[in-house]
């Protein structure tokens, strides 16, 4: 193999590596269950935790409507609804880990 297609080969490979590594740190698996002993109504959820839920259609979902000023949101397999100004937590969901 000649030195041009080696840098070639190298190239592509390290593309393709490097645009894996970018997918997989945008992907968030919220659907994975971790237990959160801290989060209960009236607490509050920190914001990398809801920073990185994904927002839940409640309808879709069967979930209470939230009141105007909170959302629903899955992190870590569970349903959290909370005010989105402050982080209140007005309900949790806890998920089950046994599927």
């Amino acid at each position: 193999m000649t030195f041009a297609r080696k840098a070639v080969a190298v190239s592509a490979l390290t593309l393709m590596f490097s645009a894996g590594v970018a997918i997989a740190q945008d992907h968030h698996d919220n659907s994975h269950f971790v237990k959160h002993s801290e989060w209960h109504k009236g607490a509050r959820i920190n914001q990398g935790d809801w920073g990185r839920g994904d927002q839940v259609d409640w309808h879709a979902h069967h979930l209470n409507a939230p009141p105007n000023g909170y959302e629903w949101r899955q992190v870590d397999g569970n349903y959290v609804m909370a005010a989105v100004a402050t982080g209140v937590i007005a309900s949790v969901i806890v998920a089950s880990s046994v599927h």
